[in-house]
Formats: C-alpha cells, structure tokens, sequence
C-alpha cells in the first residue's frame, strides 16, 4: 500500500483536475495549464510535480492518438517528420534559454499569444477541410519537420501550450483540417512526452501514488475528449482551442506581473 504525503482532499482535486486535463488536451492541447497549478497547490515537492503530470500525460496521450489513428485522423510519416524537427529544435531552444532571461521570455509570449489568437479567429475556414494533398510528398515531410522544429523550439524556450501551437502549425502551413491536424498534434506530443518521462523514471521522481491513478483520470479524460472531437470536428476544437490561449494568456499575464 502506498503512503500518502499529500492531504486526501490534495488527493481528490488532484484527480478531478487531471481528468479535465486530459479532456481538454485531446481536443486541443493545453492541459498543463490545468494539471500543472493543481499538482502544485497540492504541497508535492516540483520535481515530483512534472514527473508525475508528464506520466499521467504521457498514459492519456496515448489514449487519445490510438483513437485518431483508428479513425484515420493521423498522418503518421508527418508526425514522426515533425517530432524528430521537434527534438532537434528542442534542443536548440534549450541553450538559447540559458541566454535569455526568463521576463524577455515572458514578455515574448505576451505579443505572440494576441496575434495567435487574432489569426485563429480572421482565419474561420481554418481546418475546416483537409487540402495537405495540394502539397508534394517531399514538401510535406520538409513542411512537418518545419513545424515540429518551431514547436520544439517553443517547447524548449518557454513550454506550455505546446500542442495547441503544433495543432494550429498543422492547419496553417499543412492545411490539414483540424480533426487530422489534432490528430497529428497528439503523435507529436506522445513523443516528446515519452521522451521526457523516460528521463524522470530514471531519476526516481514519479511518486507512483499519485501519478497511477492520475493516469487513470486522465486516460478517461483523453478519451471522451478525443471522442468529442472525433464526433463534433472542427467546430469544438475551435472553440476549446480559444480557451486554452486565452488561459495561456493570463497565465503568463499573470507570472510577468508577478
């Protein structure tokens, strides 16, 4: 039997939270922006903070690209061409962090994230159709490996939001429609959050008591989410995707006043 260290109320809203994180994150990323803060309120150490929401993200993860792969929403050879841009920019990003400081970061982050928004809501036939056929095999692959180096370099910069910012790349550059673009976003994640746990198992920092049963929480919260958007399509995953730039937002709104 494992020894809790947090409170049992700790305990509960840890695993609501973590289903509606991985509810929200299937549909279009950004479930970190819930996870995160409630792991942290709950008084576990942060190392066993980020090791134990990337395994509880990394087991809904793959729920949820297992479902888009079985109703053809992924496109496989551009999501493994994107995740390995994605590694090498990630890389990249992580010494030119060691440069900057984190308020130029931050302050970055609040002139991207309007314009972002302001694309997504002037582009309204954004993913409303699969057109990446348009597009050669060896331009798509180029392409794909274009925007997991952008994302990855995001991810390795500053973090949060990642696969809200790939599934946006998928349908602007790739003009993939936004269910396979999801589809996609989710194959990019699972590498990188595989990548990543591998190294805190390896570290010793998952506390197994909570991170299990978060990972169940947020399995089934993967996969109702996925079945949401694989049901309603681009319509709900517009609408989910607003709420997490505008939560990104003011989470980083919040941290550069603070």
């Amino acid at each position: 039997m494992f020894d809790m260290i947090i409170s049992f109320e700790s305990f509960l809203f840890l695993m609501v939270a973590s289903f509606l994180a991985g509810f929200l994150d299937s549909i279009a990323g950004g479930g970190g922006l819930i996870s995160l803060p409630a792991y942290m309120l709950s008084g576990l150490p942060m190392h066993m903070v980020y090791a134990c929401n990337k395994f509880a993200a990394a087991c809904g993860t793959t729920i949820a690209t297992l479902r888009y792969y079985r109703n053809k929403m992924v496109d496989i050879p551009v999501g493994l061409t994107a995740a390995a841009g994605a590694f090498l920019c990630s890389a990249i990003a992580a010494k030119i962090v060691l440069i900057l400081n984190e308020h130029t970061l931050k302050t970055m982050m609040l002139v991207i994230l309007p314009v972002v928004a302001a694309v997504t809501l002037m582009n309204k036939n954004m993913g409303s159709e699969n057109q990446s056929h348009q597009f050669s095999q060896r331009k798509k692959y180029s392409l794909a490996f274009l925007i997991g180096g952008l994302i990855g370099f995001y991810d390795g910069l500053f973090g949060p939001g990642t696969g809200t910012f790939a599934l946006i790349g998928f349908c602007l550059i790739l003009k993939y429609d936004m269910r396979t673009a999801t589809g996609n976003a989710k194959f990019l994640n699972l590498a990188s959050n595989y990548a990543s746990l591998v190294v805190f198992i390896l570290a010793g920092t998952v506390y197994w008591a909570v991170a299990i049963p978060a990972a169940a929480c947020n399995i089934i919260g993967n996969y109702l989410g996925a079945g949401v958007a694989i049901k309603k399509g681009a319509a709900v995953i517009r609408k989910m995707l607003m709420v997490v730039i505008v939560l990104l937002f003011f989470k980083v709104l919040s941290e550069f006043f603070l």
